[in-house]
This record gives C-alpha cells, sequence and structure tokens, in this order.
C-alpha cells in the first residue's frame, strides 16, 4: 500500500527546487555528511540558514517559508544528523556537536555570515553554535525552543503539565496513539486525519530511532540556572505561538529576561508549537518583518541592540 506521507516528498522538492533551491551533500569529514538545500546560484544576498526541530526533516519544516525567502535571501535549509540523509559515525549526541558540525558545513558552503532561523531542537542548536561562532552567526529568530542547558530544568513541568514521564515518550513516538498525542499537543487548532496518515507518518519519519533516543537523553541530563545562560552578542527575535503547549509563553517570556536587552519577543496568536505549519502565513509575514528589522540593524551599526 503506498505510503500517503512518502508520496509528499516528490511534491515538497519540486516546490522547494522551483523556489531556487538545489539539494548538497556536505562531507564536514570521513564519516559525518550533512545535507542540504543551498541557493542554485551565488549571489550577495544576505544568508538565512533555517534549523529543523525533532519531529521533521528540514524542508518539511519549512515547506511554507522558504519560497517566500528566496527573493530576498540567500535561504539554506540543512537536515541535522540522523535527519533526512545526514549521518555521523562519531558518538557525540549533544546540540553542541550538532552546531559544531553546521557551522563547519556552512564554512564548506562558502557561508560567512547569517541569520539563523531555528524551531524548537534546532533552535537549541542555533543558540549553541551562535556562542560558538559570533562569527558566522549575526542573529537569531528562535521559535518554540530555549537554550540547550535549561531543558532539563523546563522540560520537567512541562512533561508533568502534560502528564507524561520523559522526552522519549513526548518526542519519539512508537505507536499511534503516542504519535496522536504529540500532534495535538504541538497544535492549537484541533485538525482531523485519518489513522492511516498517523502511520504512515510513523514509518517515514522516526528512523535512526537509536541515534535519536541518545540526543535526547543528552538533552535530558544538562540544566543550567539563568545565572548559566550565556552572554549572546547577536540580535534575537524569539518568535512564538502564543497558546505553545510544549514551551508556553511563561518560558517565552522568561528566556526573553534572561536573554537580556539583545532579545525581543513576538506572539503569534492562535498558533501552537507548530505555530510555522498551522498558522503559515502569519508566520512567515512576522519571520519576515523580524529578518528585515535584523538586517536594517546591522545595516545601521547597532550589533547589540534591537
Amino acid at each position: 500500500m503506498v505510503n500517503l506521507i512518502s508520496i509528499q516528498e516528490p511534491l515538497i522538492h519540486w516546490l522547494i527546487k522551483r523556489a531556487g533551491l538545489r539539494q548538497q551533500m556536505v562531507e564536514i569529514e570521513p564519516g559525518t555528511v550533512m545535507s542540504f538545500w543551498v541557493p542554485n546560484t551565488t549571489s550577495n544576498k544576505p544568508a538565512v540558514v533555517m534549523v529543523h526541530g525533532f519531529a521533521a526533516e528540514g524542508v518539511v519544516t519549512w515547506q511554507f517559508q522558504v519560497g517566500s525567502l528566496t527573493r530576498d535571501y540567500a535561504v539554506y535549509v540543512p537536515d541535522l544528523l540522523f535527519f533526512g540523509k545526514s549521518y555521523t559515525t562519531r558518538s557525540e549526541r549533544s546540540p553542541g556537536f550538532q552546531a559544531k558540525c553546521l557551522g563547519m558545513a556552512l564554512d564548506l558552503l562558502g557561508v560567512r555570515r547569517c541569520t539563523l532561523v531555528g524551531f524548537s531542537y534546532g533552535g537549541m542548536v542555533s543558540f549553541d553554535l551562535a556562542v560558538a561562532r559570533p562569527d558566522l552567526v549575526n542573529s537569531l529568530v528562535v521559535s518554540g525552543s530555549v537554550v540547550a542547558g535549561m531543558t532539563g530544568s523546563v522540560s520537567r513541568p512541562m512533561l508533568d503539565r502534560l502528564g507524561l514521564s520523559s522526552d522519549k515518550e513526548l518526542l519519539l513516538p512508537s505507536n499511534l496513539q503516542g504519535l496522536k498525542t504529540l500532534f495535538y499537543i504541538a497544535v492549537h487548532r484541533k485538525f482531523w486525519f485519518p489513522d492511516r496518515m498517523f502511520r504512515d507518518y510513523l514509518e517515514v519519519m522516526f528512523s535512526n530511532r537509536k541515534e535519536k533516543e541518545e540526543l535526547l537523553e543528552y538533552l535530558s541530563s544538562t540544566g543550567k540556572g539563568v545565572e548559566d545562560i550565556p552572554q549572546f552578542q547577536q540580535r534575537i527575535v524569539l518568535l512564538w505561538g502564543e497558546e505553545d503547549q510544549i514551551f508556553n509563553m511563561e518560558v517565552a517570556k522568561n528566556l526573553r529576561e534572561q536573554l537580556g536587552e539583545t532579545a525581543i519577543l513576538r506572539a503569534i496568536k492562535r498558533g501552537g508549537h507548530l505555530v510555522h505549519l498551522e498558522r503559515p502565513c502569519a508566520y512567515t509575514k512576522c519571520l519576515k518583518e523580524s529578518l528585515a528589522l535584523l538586517l536594517a540593524q546591522d545595516i545601521n551599526g547597532h550589533p547589540s541592540n534591537i
């Protein structure tokens, strides 16, 4: 029987190609390769790197945003290690290692400065890359995420609130009911899909389970207090779904306070954790406004303030 999720992949790839991107494999070192969608041609446009979350690879996560950005930006969409076709034979599982590999891949692609757009797990990787490579990362837009070291202190209250025992139970479902729970927690609007679509998604989107479990185990083992949050040199826009149940608005407001004057918080009404998918027009509008604001600040020479 045809998998309903798999047959959407050629359509998504066709749309991304129509937007002016092509797929490229980047070998960072022997045994470590990252898959990217990159611009077809070189240009002087500002570079925007869109980093996906835990439940889907890059172009699936950002399918509604890429085409709206390519006119004004050189858009790069990576798949993090163990997502899509990206892999490593090394044993490191931290967001910091993901960030290091992402930074090295961008170097190899010739990206000198960029704005990172990170969602959920991809936001954690983006924060780590911003700390490690201020020479590369000019600014950030982060949605539904926290600084990676905060996950231990944030996830336990969140899991208790949702009635779940672990990050793995939420983010790596192994059965139909678990996937339905994740989906209905992640969206605000209550969409209906047939069980077959959930089963097909479960079949194709949760490969590399062992490695992904190790990624989650690393996150669960870390935790930082407010005093341990890095001092970011970049300007940051926190772009949030107002009804996010995974990292709710209280988390977003606390993060904004901890980040200080370099960050602002924008909320999108009637949007959950997957606000970029359930309210794509509203999210894309706010994202374009945020990118324009960050770029204007950079041109006007105000690197430490929004």
